[in-house]
């Protein structure tokens, strides 16, 4: 049994004392503990590495005593496993030297067997679990199929994955064969997590906002609503699409036990949207970390108070970023603790 299952509850909709807190990318770079080793070992090492890698997901625990742990790992490990080079270029970013562009490219990305292509990141799992004793639950993620798509396609990070877009709209059957290739491999993959530990996974769909509300539907939340219902008679699903609001309607039917909003649409919005009944996640502007900590605590007891303290899970609207000072996450943490309705 979990100790604190506050996040747990949040996710079931059951009433709570006060609303959960973690932070997307809480395991990482904001943090001193994990500059040090990042000093010492490149990024794919770090996610590897199962002790490097549990050591970090526990570090924001540690620190501040948030109500989850999410693991730390990156959604390109699904594309590596794909047969997809991945590179991570320091100060760039995702390389990948081989975008997929054609058929044949398409052709040759492979679904692999998950229990032995990533069976580092249950190592991790397992490793992580133990180091938190069943205090808190741990999250599991994987990127959307339409985010992978993104980098597989264009290669690198985009401002607005042009060539990815163009690859969908010019070569729809390639498309869908790659969107469903990632898809299978993502539910094995996530299938996996569960059950080597994971009490939550989520899928992050960081590029959904890139695509308009008739081509999000197609190239991307139907591929997600596939894992959705992989998914959800085993584990709770949280679908978090960056820049997806108009589609926070459809997610609401979907089986996902929460949905994260981004910090460009209100509370009321949100709520109204999704008719109310579901779990929401979200949603405070991550450069909003920069304000004065006594600001801070306000700006998230009304957020609270916006979004209602039951079918909520605090959190941030996108990763925090990697200059934020140290009090200032606390201060985001400990205003959730000290709330009261």
């Amino acid at each position: 049994m979990i100790k604190n299952d506050l996040f747990l509850r949040a996710l079931k909709g059951e009433t709570v004392e006060r609303p959960p807190v973690w932070m997307m990318r809480q395991a990482g770079r904001y943090l001193p503990e994990f500059m040090e080793i990042k000093a010492k070992y490149d990024f794919f090492t770090r996610c590897q590495t199962p002790e490097l890698a549990s050591e970090i997901t526990v570090q924001p625990i540690r620190r501040y005593g948030m109500d989850a742990a999410i693991l730390f790992s990156d959604i390109l490990v699904i594309p590596q496993a794909m047969n997809i080079e991945v590179q991570m270029k320091p100060n760039f970013g995702p390389y990948l030297p081989n975008p997929i562009r054609t058929q044949k490219d398409v052709d040759h990305v492979i679904v692999p067997d998950v229990s032995v292509a990533l069976d580092y990141v249950y190592q991790a799992i397992k490793a992580t679990k133990e180091k938190l004793n069943d205090e808190i639950p741990l999250i599991g993620f994987a990127g959307s199929p339409w985010t992978i798509l993104c980098y597989c396609v264009q290669g690198q990070g985009s401002k607005n994955f042009d060539k990815a877009k163009e690859f969908c709209f010019t070569n729809p059957v390639a498309a869908h064969q790659l969107l469903q290739k990632i898809t299978d491999t993502t539910i094995a993959y996530l299938k996996e997590k569960v059950k080597a530990g994971c009490n939550a996974v989520q899928v992050f769909d960081s590029w959904g906002g890139m695509l308009s509300p008739v081509d999000y539907q197609e190239f991307s939340w139907q591929y997600i609503q596939q894992i959705i219902d992989a998914l959800k008679d085993e584990s709770p699903v949280i679908a978090f699409g960056k820049g997806c609001w108009f589609a926070l309607d459809t997610m609401a039917k979907s089986g996902a036990s929460a949905l994260g909003v981004d910090w460009t649409c209100s509370p009321k919005n949100a709520r109204y949207i999704t008719g109310g009944n579901i779990t929401l996640q979200g949603n405070f502007d991550p450069t909003r970390l920069f304000s004065p900590p006594a600001e801070i605590k306000k700006m998230v007891h009304q957020m609270i108070n916006e979004f209602g303290k039951d079918k909520y899970i605090v959190n941030l609207g996108h990763g925090i970023l990697p200059n934020i000072p140290l009090d200032h996450a606390k201060a985001f943490i400990d205003a959730v603790k000290e709330y009261r309705a």
